[in-house]
């Protein structure tokens, strides 16, 4: 769970919200839900969300950091 948040705050870090970057806000609904499966005692779900938050996060991280470019338009 460490690793996800801390992917999260590299995420958010680098610009990524919730408004402009779906795969930040899976990530943040993804922590969510394995802070509430730990809270359940549910320990391989809460895992597997962490897994599925990082995963997220890193890809909000790489979105961040380099958005495409818009393409040409031609004349």
């Amino acid at each position: 769970m460490s690793d996800a948040r801390q992917a999260i705050v590299a995420a958010q870090t680098a610009g990524a919200t919730n408004a402009t970057s779906p795969e930040y806000a899976a990530a943040q609904a993804a922590i969510a839900r394995a802070e509430a499966h730990l809270q359940a005692q549910e320990y391989v779900r809460a895992r597997y969300a962490a897994v599925q938050a990082k995963r997220h996060a890193a890809a909000a991280l790489a979105d961040a950091q380099h958005p495409e470019t818009p393409a040409a338009v031609p004349h």
